[in-house]
């Protein structure tokens, strides 16, 4: 077994990892990795970036770049055109980002889970009574990105998004570890909420920009604000940004989750299981 086999996997024991990435003081690590990873400096980009391959599985292949101006610049790249094929049937919700597929189903009234046996609310999640009826009873999908995923996220269907509400909190690691251990962590986190109304019938679905440990900073192409751990308000923002299906609508500076939360007549598509992997632009839901 090679040395980096071995550093992973201690790294992998359930106590060591949430000690590493939780019991630590997470706000002021985040401001410090939102600061270094912007570092311009090119020893400190090579050395940043070579750690960051180590520790993980980063695939810079169909990066449309791979030359970078720092680690920040590597985190929020863009991608090669056409490595990320969309599914344009009309029936068909795309997913928004690359990742894992975690807890995922219907949801109970306003209950739902991060993990099975960790249930909250829609009422904790989003703090908005409209957001919770437009969802009581409708579907779930919880997808994390990993540190080493393409970090921007896209429209799940052909769109507009006529409000974000930011919603301030703590900076949790979002893996599944710690959602084994952390009650509600997503009701507990930053996160933003982008309210999505499908041009073809007017539904309502959400988009839960759940930040995250080493994250906490959240950039939408269409508002002119960081959302941060620094943003001070407003925390309900109008706007009237319209999308095709698959476009770019922002990226988050590191891993972290989306929650995508649909109406009732909405189902999940085959592919959608717990610890798949999905790519932006697959099929997600299926409007029955």
């Amino acid at each position: 077994m090679t040395m980096r086999s071995r550093i992973l996997r201690a790294l992998e024991q359930e106590d060591l990892n949430f000690l590493l990435t939780n019991r630590i003081p997470r706000r002021l690590l985040t401001q410090f990795m939102g600061w270094f990873s912007q570092i311009e400096q090119p020893l400190v980009r090579d050395i940043s970036i070579g750690l960051w391959r180590f520790f993980s599985d980063l695939d810079l292949r169909d990066a449309r770049n791979t030359q970078f101006r720092s680690m920040h610049d590597c985190f929020i790249r863009q991608l090669k055109d056409g490595a990320r094929p969309v599914d344009r049937s009309a029936d068909i919700l795309v997913s928004p980002c690359d990742a894992i597929v975690g807890a995922t189903g219907t949801i109970a009234g306003t209950d739902l889970y991060q993990v099975k046996g960790f249930p909250y609310t829609l009422e904790e999640l989003l703090c908005d009574p409209d957001l919770v009826e437009a969802h009581r009873d409708g579907r779930y999908v919880t997808l994390r990105l990993t540190s080493s995923m393409y970090h921007r996220f896209h429209a799940p269907h052909d769109c507009r998004v006529d409000r974000v509400t930011y919603i301030s909190g703590d900076t949790w690691n979002v893996n599944p570890i710690a959602l084994r251990r952390v009650e509600k962590l997503f009701c507990k986190n930053e996160r933003a909420l982008l309210r999505v109304k499908l041009t073809a019938n007017g539904d309502t679905v959400t988009l839960v920009l759940v930040a995250a440990v080493l994250v906490a900073s959240i950039r939408l192409n269409f508002l002119d604000v960081l959302l941060s751990l620094k943003h001070r308000g407003p925390n309900l923002m109008g706007c009237n940004a319209p999308f095709s299906k698959g476009e770019e609508m922002g990226w988050f500076q590191h891993g972290s989750t989306i929650i995508v939360l649909a109406p009732q007549r909405f189902s999940l598509c085959d592919n959608v299981q717990e610890g798949a992997i999905i790519r932006v632009g697959q099929p997600l839901m299926r409007l029955t």
